[in-house]
């Protein structure tokens, strides 16, 4: 399906016409903006906070921080693993000769 659709999503009690590229992109929109929408609840729940703007910087960072922990984890397993490949890689080799 090439067609792109015409989505509404709210967050923070505003609504946000969107255009995504397929129904699988929809999906993926709509429960961002659920977890979003949850996130400034618990946040406005828990925090004094009055300025609808300071929560969703918040939620922002804490979604970016998720992001970037989550590849610094993925780039140390990558390089634990090539370092075990080259590990494999020398006792074949030493095997061979």
């Amino acid at each position: 399906m090439s067609d792109k659709f015409k989505i509404k999503v709210v967050i923070g009690g505003r609504t946000y016409p969107l255009h995504v590229n397929s129904e699988v992109e929809e999906e993926g929109t709509r429960k961002a903006a659920e977890k979003i929408n949850s996130l400034i609840s618990k946040f406005e729940q828990n925090y004094a906070v009055s300025d609808k703007q300071d929560v969703l910087a918040m939620c922002a960072l804490q979604f970016a921080s998720k992001l970037e922990i989550m590849s610094v984890v993925k780039n140390e397993e990558l390089s634990k693993a090539e370092d075990k490949l080259n590990q494999i890689n020398l006792l074949l080799d030493s095997c061979l000769d």
